[in-house]
């Protein structure tokens, strides 16, 4: 009799830990969630590791290092083998990338394109010799097999309606572009330019490009002050990078206090600034979300099964209202 109340103890610790690990799992989601249903697992015949090339922008970004590691990490869980190369923000390096990946016939290429124009041939390459390519963050003028990513127009819409709602519409702007022909660089400050033309009395003062990098955006920063000093209401930075750069220079300019800074991707130190106030706002772009449904995608292509030629994660504004709830989406690069 003890023996059969031991049994059925034992059975019932195993069932609650069997609901929990259950529960565990049903609670998964939030941030960075696929946007569609996971692909199938392989069967016997699909035993052979599928390989997945990726060529990168540029793992100097804080941002596309946050891409990378959802990329491995949604790889890892789907026993998939990635090649990562960093183009080093050379499209003609990027197209060399792709026509490795093609002599090697990976299963298929996943292409975080340098540039609208330059990186085109890739994408061309990659569809001539039959292998599937997939556009991850940004855009190509070629069209690709597929696209993940956001919609970047909507990134500088929000942070213009952002600064404009706190000028009450009025004073004066700067505008610190990215990389110049990337897709992101083009969208952003066509949504920023869409915004101000509902904003008369916002006027721009001087826009100019600090290639997605935070010590150029120092110095970029430190000029226009020197030209401008308080003048200065507002700057638009189409990443955080360059936004973290332009609060560095007006703290040691004594002005942050007189100057709103907005920008864009909420990485780790941009988030935390928000927190404590020194950044005014970025806006949320989801590099686990981006990153994990590019790879998703490329193994539901390979496997011949259904897929959306489109995937659209939206941007999200940040405030020091809010920033709690973007924090634990974060994906450590450190």
């Amino acid at each position: 009799m003890r023996k059969i109340e031991a049994w059925m103890g034992q059975a019932g610790a195993n069932l609650v830990v069997l609901a929990i690990f259950l529960a565990g799992m049903m609670a998964v989601g939030g941030c960075g969630r696929s946007t569609s249903p996971g692909p199938t697992p392989p069967t016997s015949a699909e035993s052979k590791p599928m390989v997945i090339g990726v060529s990168l922008l540029n793992l100097s970004s804080e941002f596309i290092v946050m891409l990378d590691r959802a990329m491995r990490a949604k790889a890892e869980d789907l026993k998939v083998r990635l090649i990562v190369n960093d183009a080093q923000r050379s499209a003609e390096r990027q197209i060399q990338q792709v026509e490795s990946f093609i002599n090697q016939r990976v299963d298929v290429i996943i292409l975080n394109p340098c540039e609208v124009e330059a990186s085109s041939p890739a994408v061309d390459k990659a569809v001539a010799a039959g292998i599937p390519i997939i556009n991850v963050n940004s855009e190509t003028r070629s069209e690709p097999t597929a696209f993940v990513g956001s919609r970047d127009e909507e990134s500088g819409q929000i942070a213009l309606e952002y600064l404009a709602g706190r000028l009450q519409g009025k004073g004066n702007l700067l505008m610190m572009h990215g990389f110049m022909g990337q897709a992101a660089q083009l969208k952003r400050d066509q949504g920023a330019h869409d915004v101000m033309k509902r904003y008369p009395d916002l006027k721009l003062l001087a826009d100019q490009t600090a290639e997605w990098d935070r010590v150029k955006a120092v110095t970029l920063m430190e000029n226009w002050i020197q030209s401008f000093g308080g003048k200065i209401n507002a700057v638009f930075a189409q990443n955080d990078e360059m936004g973290m750069g332009a609060v560095i220079a007006l703290e040691q300019a004594k002005m942050k206090d007189q100057v709103l800074v907005a920008s864009v991707d909420a990485i780790a130190d941009a988030l935390q600034a928000v927190k404590q106030g020194r950044l005014d706002a970025t806006v949320f772009q989801d590099a686990r979300g981006q990153g994990g449904t590019a790879v998703e995608l490329a193994v539901k292509i390979a496997r011949k099964g259904p897929y959306e030629k489109q995937i659209l994660i939206p941007f999200q504004l940040v405030t020091r209202d809010n920033v709690d709830r973007f924090l634990p989406c974060l994906i450590r690069v450190n």
